[in-house]
């Protein structure tokens, strides 16, 4: 066994536990917020992980640019799926209120929204 493959076979016990992290906090935690943390976070190391370790298995150009596309793709969506998740939580409210810290989109909710007095109608 060379060191390459020690290493390619660490990357996927690495990513194996990372993904297995995942899959126990989206099951174990309370609510909605710390589960898409726990969905997005540990997921995204797990999928850099394996890709790393294909990387150093198969070290083509073509496997390496393939490698990054799909990280890249993955580090762009994955903030904003998670961030889109939470935000229709909240709206619906599927979120514990009384563990945030501080709440900012309550805020601007209140903030944004028209008096009901003063809406005019639409002909």
């Amino acid at each position: 066994m060379s060191a390459a493959e020690i290493a390619v076979g660490l990357l996927i016990l690495v990513s194996a536990f990372l993904s297995m992290a995942a899959g126990v906090g989206i099951v174990r935690f309370p609510d909605v917020l710390t589960r898409l943390h726990a969905a997005t976070k540990p997921q995204v190391l797990g999928l850099a992980t394996v890709l790393l370790a294909i990387v150093l298995q198969v070290p083509t150009w073509g496997v390496l640019s393939t490698a990054v596309l799909v990280l890249t793709f993955q580090l762009l969506t994955q903030p904003m799926t998670a961030h889109m998740l939470g935000r229709s939580a909240y709206r619906t409210d599927h979120v514990r209120r009384d563990l945030l810290i501080e709440d900012d989109l309550g805020d601007d909710i209140v903030a944004h929204e028209e008096p009901s007095g003063n809406a005019t109608p639409v002909e």
